[in-house]
């Protein structure tokens, strides 16, 4: 591993470089200072339609037909029916087992996962996981037309699957409060690329790939830039089977990492070399990402003696090497800023920053409690409770969550609070909103987001266009921070293609004046 230089100083050599860019879309707002307490839930693979496409005065399923819902075969032609459920609909080792014969000749259209007189498969069962990946999220959405996710899946018809979500604590709270339902995934595909899209609004790379360990991972890409390229052997019918490409790898052909990469320092999937320093992973290893050394709205943040803190959820527990599946389930590439040099083992800025939010998130709930918690924190629940389909459900999740926020209106700080609880991606799951086209990057398929705060509108739904960086937008905004150069790229980006940029979730608050 090169040498770094502590962390402070890094951050601070690293954040006098950028752009002093401050349009008028980050300027102050009237009563912003009366947020005092920005507080984050980071969730996992959920489509706004897979579980709020029935919420009152949203953008849902009512709004679906036939038309903006059938899904077209890799010829482009109408699928006369959806392929089954490849490898059956519920999960390895889960009981009740919905087979992949049971999920034959469905209808060309979304259907109920958990309905009674269909498969009856309840938000508490976990079910199979789906491709969340850079560039099938992007062959799925087929420019905004949203009707390749079967195409292009390894699930089949699940893609086109969604719950009553009403039956959810987390729906009692966006009841309450604010649902926004024009919110997207800051960037294409998975877990990995958007937790980077939350803290720095940036894409990792991997320099010189093609002369590295992980030359064999680079996606093998048409000129488009956007359609890997399929194998000879690949089923021509989404009813025939999976699609095979050439090369899925986790890199582009000019060397960003996309999909998931392993973290550089412990912990990570990836062990320590075996004569190496043992808070590092492998660098030989294929998916070992080298450390990044992008701003991030922590450094920012640092720079202008802001406190603030990354919670994840069984984090000890992981380096003490005590992830056990299916509890805690801990995610190593949920771990964004465990991928920064600034954060590197031994710094400074690690230890006061990346905290242990505890088994079941006992220690978060404990600063919580005490109206410890420092002015921005964001929260990362350990894998059995973050909803991910294939490794946990959604129930699960959506307790714990629910539990949490109750615990934060309970706070000494609760007073002054902002807590916005979304998700990373769809997990693979369809949306009947195209995004809106911008950069390179994204914004992916649609998500859901809960506003939660004694300043929110309570009782509505915003509609107001948003995505991941959204989040950062409003902490930059509320903080007076320089503007992250991803956040302006994205903003030209979306002018150019005829959009308004991002909001900022100032939309969803009723602030003093």
């Amino acid at each position: 591993m090169p040498p770094f230089k502590p962390a402070r100083t890094l951050s601070l050599a690293i954040a006098l470089s950028l752009p002093a860019v401050a349009g008028p879309a980050l300027a102050q707002a009237p009563g912003i200072n009366a947020i005092d307490t920005v507080v984050v839930i980071y969730a996992e693979n959920r489509s706004f339609d897979n579980l709020y496409g029935h919420f009152p005065g949203a953008n849902g399923l009512q709004n679906v037909t036939p038309e903006n819902s059938r899904q077209l075969d890799r010829d482009g032609s109408v699928l006369k029916e959806l392929p089954p459920v490849w490898n059956n609909l519920t999960a390895k080792g889960v009981t009740p087992v919905v087979t992949q014969a049971q999920t034959e000749h469905l209808p060309n259209a979304p259907f109920a996962i958990d309905d009674p007189k269909g498969f009856n498969t309840q938000l508490g069962t976990v079910t199979h996981d789906l491709w969340h990946l850079f560039y099938q999220n992007q062959m799925q959405i087929d420019g905004g037309k949203n009707d390749k996710f079967v195409a292009y899946a390894d699930s089949g018809a699940l893609v086109m699957g969604h719950y009553d979500g009403s039956k959810l604590p987390l729906w009692k709270v966006a009841e309450d409060y604010v649902l926004a339902d024009n919110f997207f995934q800051g960037a294409f595909g998975g877990s990995f690329l958007n937790h980077f899209q939350l803290i720095c609004a940036c894409t990792p790379r991997y320099p010189d790939a093609d002369k590295s360990p992980a030359k064999g991972i680079i996606a093998a890409v048409e000129a488009d830039g956007v359609t890997l390229k399929l194998a000879d052997n690949s089923p021509k019918s989404a009813m025939d089977g999976i699609p095979k490409f050439v090369n899925n790898g986790q890199i582009t052909p000019d060397f960003y990492a996309v999909n998931t990469m392993q973290p550089p320092y412990q912990p990570s999937a990836n062990k320590p070399a075996p004569e190496g320093d043992k808070r590092f992973a492998d660098p030989e290893k294929p998916n070992t990402l080298p450390p990044q050394r992008d701003v991030t709205i922590g450094d920012l943040l640092t720079l202008k003696g802001i406190t603030w803190a990354w919670y994840a959820g069984a984090w000890q527990a992981a380096l003490d090497g005590k992830n056990e599946k299916p509890v805690p389930n801990f995610q190593f590439h949920h771990q964004p800023f465990n991928y920064f040099v600034q954060y590197a083992p031994g710094t400074e800025a690690r230890a006061e920053h990346l905290k242990d939010a505890g088994m079941n998130g006992v220690d978060f709930i404990k600063a919580i409690d005490e109206g410890k918690l420092p002015q921005v924190t964001f929260y990362k629940p350990q894998g059995n409770l973050n909803s991910h389909a294939g490794y946990t459900d959604v129930m699960s999740g959506d307790e714990h969550m629910a539990d949490v926020i109750a615990h934060l209106q309970k706070s000494p700080q609760w007073g002054h609070m902002l807590i916005v609880l979304t998700y990373d991606e769809n997990g693979g799951f369809w949306d009947h909103v195209a995004p809106p086209k911008a950069d390179r990057w994204g914004p992916g398929s649609r998500i859901p987001a809960i506003i939660v705060s004694p300043y929110a509108k309570k009782g509505t739904v915003d509609h107001t266009l948003s995505d991941t960086t959204s989040i950062l937008r409003f902490i930059t905004r509320r903080y007076d921070l320089p503007v992250l150069p991803g956040i302006v790229a994205r903003d030209a980006a979306l002018k150019a293609g005829g959009h308004p940029p991002m909001g900022d979730l100032t939309e969803a608050l009723d602030l003093p004046h």
